[in-house]
């Protein structure tokens, strides 16, 4: 096995590999208004306006790209619409708009340089050597288990580490928050690391309801490190720096209010009408408030000092000495699945103990680079790394592997997919989630069913790719997707995801819902997105679009690749009650293996009598939306009376034009004068007389009348492939209108 210090090199190099790759390619951009120089010292002060609050740390190196010049520089204040930076150059007194660039490239900067320093320390080293071979034989006695809590509370006290392996619903925030609290009675102190900030909030305000209701905490005791704190911990405000520091310190909270509410006034006011007199006051408050704030800086120090539980990111902990250079007798990495292995081996470095905490059966860390070493290190987790995973492979659970085995989150009818055939049927469900989901089954649409498979086959041949990102879109299944959207909130329901492998198809999705279901949305919680965004959180209704189908010639490595599993694996276990899949059923079945767990869940779904056929469309659409209709492909009237009432143009795409009835030639000949017919098809077409007409043309037929009014599935005659029932819709929508002529123009 390579050596400890061979390891920390080849993740230096996979670091370094990202960095250069976000140097080069991977810079966030904003756009930033009405620069004006408000002074020239040590560097160049300028002052922007932003069409949207940009979130960047104060202090964070940034670029300025205008024309064909790029200045270096750092953020010196970034609230609400306008920003103040510090650059190295002049680049005039005044410009109209230019770009901010920002890389994440200084946090791994920053992880390179700790791992620098453990090349130092031969007691941070031998932490690192167990977590990477967990080969030492367990040392915990199980004959005293008294309960799954119990069993992590001695593992983790009588070994070097421990794996927990969580699988959605098992209550893993439950059993760490009592791990950690129990350290924290015995006077322990403990480090909480996670990915994310919303996961360290979940997790401290678990720790801080369970530690309370046993005994009453020291304010200070329980600390939840750093500036993006979330709604989470709304109920649990003690828990903050921010909170200290008014309790403690309120001449300082003061001096801070009172110098920002003067900065704010002071932005404002520069947006407005640039003074020199405001420049001069607000680079003045700069300075003033910089001093405020490194007294504040050092008073959350000795926070950090004297706190015994410290929930804060894993970036934080790499960039912060105050974390970095303590030494913890526990530490709990959450959300370990998503962090890449040289984290995971920084964050183990800092403790006597370590809990390793995720689910290596959902999705793993994300990078950039293709670099080997960045492929290699960057890309997959720790678990991965480190065997335990290995061992489930090969059919038993690692000795350093404790699992969460029992789900609280899934009707069962939507677990029993992923117990099985993703978790090995090691997981099951709690004897009481069956009772908790069933009003949520209840709801329309499908109402007493969780699990349904919407099968699009023989509705045609809508599988399309988008123009400029390759990413693939399925307008067909879209509008369904967003009928079952309709139907669940009329049926009641406030927590709706929609969720597809393919970023196209969700910024379409989430458009739509923009521009036409905005008003509902305002009191329910709808997301459209891609998989990444719904990892660690859940809905009571999930409707997952895999998007493919004919004429494809084949299904998508996102469905089918690699990460397949692990992609569908956090689309279907988001869900708590209701999981509807929109995919063409013979497709995959023709197109996709048996042993790839797409096609086993379409399988699965088509065997236990879940699937609903395209006959069955009129019965399951109650309530049809003004702006969306469905209705029989054979009934034209209203179609008609669209191209009667056109007023600029009508476009047309016939993939089968040969099909083409006569009335249809009638109609659009009727339309009103100056009305340009553009028609998209392969071949001439009887009947119809166009002004334009193109070779390109879209596999499936559609109408798209004066850019906003979209029939979908009409002429019923020019489909290929399509079976009956016809079935055709009307959108009307400008985004949808939008992207159809982005792609035929």
């Amino acid at each position: 096995m390579t050596s400890t210090l061979g390891l920390i090199r080849d993740w230096q190099k996979a670091i370094q590999a990202e960095i250069l790759h976000l140097k080069k390619y991977g810079s966030s951009r904003w756009l930033i208004l009405n620069g004006r120089l408000l002074s020239k010292s040590d560097a160049y002060t300028y002052f922007f306006d932003t069409p949207s609050a940009i979130k960047i740390p104060t202090g964070s190196s940034i670029k300025i790209d205008w024309g064909s010049k790029r200045v270096e520089g750092r953020i010196l204040s970034a609230e609400g619409n306008n920003i103040i930076l510090a650059l190295k150059e002049d680049i005039g007194s005044d410009l109209s708009e230019a770009f901010l660039l920002h890389d994440p490239w200084e946090l791994l900067d920053q992880l390179f340089q700790r791992l620098e320093d453990i090349k130092d320390s031969k007691r941070k080293r031998a932490r690192i050597k167990k977590l990477m071979d967990p080969s030492m034989s367990p040392r915990h006695p199980a004959d005293k288990v008294k309960s799954s809590t119990h069993e992590l509370i001695l593992r983790s006290k009588y070994n070097p580490v421990t794996y927990v392996w969580g699988p959605p619903g098992t209550g893993k925030t439950y059993t760490l928050a009592r791990v950690a609290a129990n350290k924290y009675f015995k006077d322990q102190n403990v480090l909480i690391l996670a990915h994310s900030n919303q996961a360290i909030d979940v997790l401290m305000a678990e720790i801080s309801a369970f530690a309370s209701g046993k005994r009453t905490i020291a304010d200070g005791d329980l600390l939840r490190y750093g500036s993006q704190i979330g709604p989470a911990l709304i109920n649990h405000p003690s828990l903050t720096a921010e909170f200290l520091l008014n309790k403690e310190h309120s001449n300082l909270s003061g001096q801070k209010a009172d110098l920002m509410e003067h900065r704010r006034l002071l932005k404002q006011d520069l947006s407005r009408s640039f003074s020199r007199r405001d420049s001069d006051q607000l680079i003045e408050i700069e300075k003033k408030l910089s001093g405020v704030l490194e007294k504040i800086r050092q008073k959350e120090i000795e926070f950090v000092k004297n706190a015994s539980i410290i929930g804060t990111t894993l970036a934080k902990a790499a960039s912060d000495p105050a974390i970095y250079e303590k030494n913890f007798d526990l530490v709990i990495i959450d959300e370990a699945s998503m962090a890449y292995v040289p984290q995971a081996a920084f964050a183990a470095s800092l403790g006597k103990r370590v809990i390793i905490c995720g689910d290596f059966k959902q999705l793993p860390p994300i990078a950039a680079s293709k670099h080997k070493l960045s492929e290699k290190w960057l890309r997959e987790d720790i678990f991965h790394h480190s065997g335990v995973s290995d061992a489930v492979n090969d059919g038993h659970l690692h000795p350093h592997l404790f699992l969460l085995k029992e789900q609280r989150r899934m009707h069962p009818d939507i677990s029993a997919f992923s117990n099985k055939h993703i978790y090995h049927s090691l997981v099951g469900d709690h004897p009481d989630v069956l009772a908790a989901r069933v009003p949520i089954a209840a709801c329309t649409p499908f109402p007493g069913n969780a699990s349904i498979l919407i099968n699009t086959h023989g509705t045609g041949e809508y599988g399309i790719k988008d123009g400029s990102s390759n990413s693939r879109i399925n307008l067909w299944n879209l509008l369904l997707g967003f009928q079952l959207i309709h139907e669940a909130f009329i049926g009641g329901s406030r927590s709706i995801g929609y969720v597809t492998p393919y970023r196209a198809q969700a910024l379409l999705m989430e458009q739509l819902i923009g521009e036409i279901y905005e008003e509902e949305r305002a009191s329910a919680d709808i997301i459209s997105a891609t998989v990444h965004r719904f990892q660690g959180s859940e809905r009571d209704v999930m409707i997952f679009d895999s998007a493919d189908a004919a004429p494809h010639d084949r299904a998508g490595m996102l469905l089918t690749g690699k990460d397949s599993e692990r992609l569908l694996n956090v689309a279907i276990t988001r869900t708590k009650g209701k999981f509807i899949h929109i995919c063409d059923l013979q497709f995959i079945q023709k197109k996709v293996f048996r042993n790839k767990t797409w096609r086993k869940l379409a399988d699965h779904q088509a065997h236990n009598g879940q699937a609903i056929h395209p006959d069955q469309i009129g019965r399951w659409i109650k309530n049809q939306h003004p702006r969306l209709q469905w209705m029989h492909a054979r009934k034209l009237e209203k179609v008609f009376e669209d191209i009667s009432k056109a007023k600029k143009e009508i476009i047309m795409s016939l993939p089968n034009g040969e099909g083409l009835g006569k009335e249809w030639g009638q109609a659009l000949s009727k339309r009103p004068p100056g009305t340009k017919l553009i028609l998209h098809a392969e071949h001439a077409v009887p009947f119809i007389s166009p002004d334009e007409i193109s070779a390109l043309c879209l596999p499936f037929p559609f109408l798209l009348i004066d850019g906003h009014i979209l029939w979908l599935g009409m002429p019923a005659e020019t489909h290929k492939n399509a079976l009956p029932p016809y079935v055709a819709s009307r959108l009307q929508s400008a985004a949808a209108g939008s992207y159809l002529t982005s792609i035929i123009k």
